[in-house]
């Protein structure tokens, strides 16, 4: 959770010294998945201060944007994956934190990341995807996932995915719809119910299939 911090505007992007966010973020915590689906086009990268350099190129993360390295994160899995840093995908941005240092980067204001990690048997509780400690049941799983905008019944998504090795899948989608959200696995079927505003959670758990 975040401790008291000062904030410096640096060329649209927020420089926060912090404490480390910690875990899996639920709804009671500060606010803080997975390939971009075919349903969006992929938001445009946000810039990014000079003074978060080190940082980035320390994690392998220098040269991209916010999309490039939600990407990137979301596919490590076991030891890749960097212990000491925390990056949490919010609504509209993607906030990076290492020790006292802590980088928020947009997110294209129409599109939003919606995570889900669709289990049987066990799950967490998730309200803000962490990308590099938030772990599903389903790893590396082929799934049937179907998206529908409920208001207009157009289908955004009606595809096969291999969930990462954390367990996940992800999708941007259009910001401020709400929709259901339907997986199929080994015979079992589950669906729920997701919204994409600015105060709905990016990380589904809570998906189960029977």
């Amino acid at each position: 959770m975040l401790k008291r911090f000062t904030t410096q505007a640096v060329a649209g992007t927020t420089l926060l010294l912090a404490a480390t966010l910690a875990g899996c973020a639920t709804q009671t915590e500060s606010p803080d998945a997975t390939a971009p689906s075919s349903a969006a086009p992929v938001p445009a990268p946000a810039s990014v201060p000079s003074e978060a350099g080190p940082l980035l190129a320390k994690y392998g993360l220098d040269g991209m944007g916010a999309v490039e390295m939600i990407d990137y994160l979301d596919r490590l899995g076991g030891a890749e994956r960097p212990a000491d840093l925390m990056a949490s995908v919010r609504p509209t941005e993607l906030v990076l934190s290492a020790g006292s240092e802590e980088y928020s980067l947009g997110i294209r204001a129409d599109r939003f990341y919606l995570s889900v990690a669709p289990y049987v048997d066990q799950t967490h509780d998730c309200f803000h995807h962490s990308l590099t400690t938030c772990k599903g049941e389903l790893a590396s799983t082929d799934v049937q996932v179907q998206i529908v905008d409920v208001t207009s019944d157009e289908v955004l998504v009606d595809e096969t995915r291999t969930t990462f090795e954390n367990g996940f899948t992800a999708f941007w989608l259009p910001r401020d719809i709400e929709g259901t959200l339907r997986v199929t696995y080994d015979g079992k079927t589950g669906a729920i119910d997701f919204a994409t505003d600015q105060d709905a959670p990016t990380c589904l758990t809570n998906l189960q299939l029977t």
